[in-house]
């Protein structure tokens, strides 16, 4: 569903305004492209519901902090904030559950996907980079967000965006044609 400015400014001052229908017309409007961008940088899909639902409680809580950009990019930087905090809370159960990790891998949401060969290389390859490179190559390949977006959601600079973006992508290159192999490359 495609959202015009009007209908979203309309949403969120209504939904500021205490109104829960214009906030439930957001989380239509926005809940795929949130699910998508979460799976995109590594949330298995048995959590999406979960960090999906997180977001949006975010969303609810923080809507007032939302200042004239456009909302997606907003909507974006929360997402990626919430699934790095659900990542480290992830990170830190592991440790804990030691049996767990070594009973079998995880079971990530593109086994679950009927995606093609070429489509699930691509899509182990850029699991494997770093989030550095991954977040701004799911961004600009997948959620058409442009450089300046994806510094604003990034918290980082156009020129680093750009920076990881051809480094990411030059990783990606070399990797598929290696096999799937992805390396950071050395700093000089």
């Amino acid at each position: 569903m495609k959202v015009t400015e009007e209908q979203e400014r309309a949403w969120i001052e209504d939904a500021l305004d205490g109104n829960d229908e214009a906030f439930q017309k957001i989380i239509n409007a926005y809940h795929t492209t949130v699910e998508r961008f979460a799976r995109q940088i590594g949330v298995q899909d048995q959590d999406i519901q979960d960090v999906t639902q997180e977001v949006f409680i975010k969303v609810y809580r923080f809507l007032y902090k939302y200042s004239r950009g456009k909302f997606s990019t907003w909507l974006y930087s929360v997402t990626l904030n919430v699934s790095k905090d659900f990542f480290r809370k992830q990170k830190r159960e592991k440790v804990k559950m030691m049996k767990a990790i070594q009973e079998g891998p995880a079971t990530f949401y593109e086994d679950n996907l009927d995606l093609s060969e070429d489509a699930r290389v691509l899509h182990d390859a850029i699991q494997r980079l770093d989030e550095k490179y991954k977040v701004p190559i799911v961004l600009f390949y997948f959620h058409d967000a442009s450089i300046k977006e994806i510094a604003v959601i990034m918290n980082s600079r156009e020129a680093t965006v750009k920076t990881r973006l051809k480094r990411g992508k030059d990783m990606l290159k070399k990797g598929l044609k290696e096999g799937g192999s992805i390396n950071e490359p050395r700093a000089l």
